[in-house]
């Protein structure tokens, strides 16, 4: 290979490079645009409640059976796979405590947010999407109502406010699933798993499982809307922003649990 042969090859390896690089730093500014654009719609009236309370059913109310279900078999599972470890160190009397700190710390919020991801970002994704390749968001500036406001705000507030309240109903499930495992398959006294249940948590445990849901709730909301309002293409375009919402939504839902359990309990 000549040097001149080898210097283009060169070049186009940082070309390529350069252009990747350059490709994301701009998505990346433009999802962080419509981020604070959608923040500050959202902080300011005016509001729409019905469209508000519209969103809090669909993402709250009609979510609560696959939440449920999938915290439930999460706390049997953990009960069943504590139980198969602990044996082995005669430590089984640590069951409740390791089911109770799974699953109000980490599995509850993270299977929460991503079965929201799943079923409600990819909604999102697929009806703003639908609206945007149909004009219909065009039509709404035209009769000078804002889309950040009417179709935007209200899908991020209600994500916010009804993650938290899916993420307790899922946590006291999932404890109630490691219970019934314990107690009916395990042989564990029911007082007894009670109490160590109730003495080993605290309201951190809680409380950061909440925080997380709240984020979570946002980042699912935000990428559903932030796909489906840029999508373009036809059908095809909304069905690549139906994916991108719901494989982005779940990386950054696995990021920010990284995080925030390190803002929580580093110390």
């Amino acid at each position: 290979m000549s040097s001149e042969a080898l210097t283009q090859k060169i070049a186009s390896v940082f070309q390529s490079v350069g252009a990747t690089t350059l490709s994301f730093f701009e998505i990346t500014g433009r999802l962080f645009l419509f981020m604070m654009n959608s923040v500050n719609h959202m902080l300011r009236p005016p509001y729409y409640p019905r469209l508000i309370l519209r969103q809090m059913i669909d993402i709250g109310f009609y979510s609560l059976p696959v939440v449920g279900l999938t915290t439930l078999f999460a706390g049997m599972v953990m009960a069943l796979q504590s139980y198969s470890g602990f044996a082995r160190f005669g430590a089984e009397s640590a069951i409740p405590n390791v089911v109770v700190l799974s699953i109000t710390r980490e599995l509850g919020p993270v299977l929460a947010g991503l079965m929201i991801a799943g079923r409600i970002g990819a909604a999102m994704a697929a009806e703003l999407g639908t609206m945007r390749v149909t004009e219909q968001i065009d039509a709404l500036q035209t009769l000078s109502t804002n889309p950040f406001k009417y179709l935007i705000a209200p899908r991020l507030i209600a994500g916010i406010t009804m993650l938290p309240l899916l993420v307790l109903v899922g946590d006291i499930i999932g404890v109630l699933g490691g219970y019934l495992v314990s107690v009916h398959t395990l042989g564990f006294n029911a007082a007894t798993y009670i109490q160590n249940t109730w003495n080993f948590l605290s309201f951190m445990d809680v409380f950061s499982g909440l925080v997380k849901a709240a984020a979570f709730g946002f980042i699912v909301a935000l990428m559903g809307c932030y796909h489906g309002y840029q999508s373009k293409g036809g059908a095809q375009g909304v069905g690549a922003a139906t994916t991108n919402a719901v494989v982005t939504a779940s990386i950054l839902i696995l990021v920010s649990d990284y995080l925030l359990t390190v803002a929580f309990f580093s110390q």
